[in-house]
């Protein structure tokens, strides 16, 4: 249990610090999150609060942990797509349409500068560490849901002695 309860924590710190360096590349850098960025941070966050929530109740551990391996996979989702929409000739996403929607959730009003999406999809921004910003959120993603489908196994997992 003590190591589950680890993962978790581990998950956490991992989410907490993606959106933290969100946050350095779009104020430190001026690279704005266009609205698929913004829609993985939401992945990210609901990750991390998902592990949160199986930490501190654990009774709903498995639905919470449930709750953050399907913002991931949701996330993932959006992250391939944008790989995609990015590699087609004409380079747009078409994600401008739904910046409107985006930006009116409740998160965006509260804390703007970490769901507002400001940027273009199609806008290009160096590489970091040879890999552009969606690649590494596609890894990150599926990575975390990984490690959270891992924390669900280990606590469903009957205690041998």
């Amino acid at each position: 249990m003590q190591r589950s309860k680890m993962l978790l924590t581990s998950i956490i710190v991992a989410c907490v610090g993606l959106l933290g360096f969100a946050l350095y590349l779009q104020l430190v850098l001026d690279m704005l999150p266009c609205p698929l960025c913004v829609m993985q941070r939401y992945a990210f966050t609901f990750i991390a609060l998902g592990c949160a929530c199986a930490l501190f109740f654990p009774r709903f551990e498995s639905f919470a942990i449930s709750v953050g391996v399907l913002s991931g996979v949701a996330g993932a989702g959006v992250a391939g797509y944008q790989l995609w929409s990015i590699a087609q000739p004409l380079g747009s996403c078409g994600a401008d349409t739904i910046s409107g929607p985006i930006n009116s959730l409740f998160p965006a009003k509260l804390i703007p500068v970490l769901y507002r999406a400001n940027g273009l999809c199609e806008t290009p921004y160096d590489p970091i560490l040879g890999l552009s910003i969606p690649t590494w959120a596609l890894i990150w993603l599926i990575a975390l849901s990984i490690a959270s489908v891992y924390a669900i196994r280990r606590h469903a997992a009957p205690v041998q002695s």
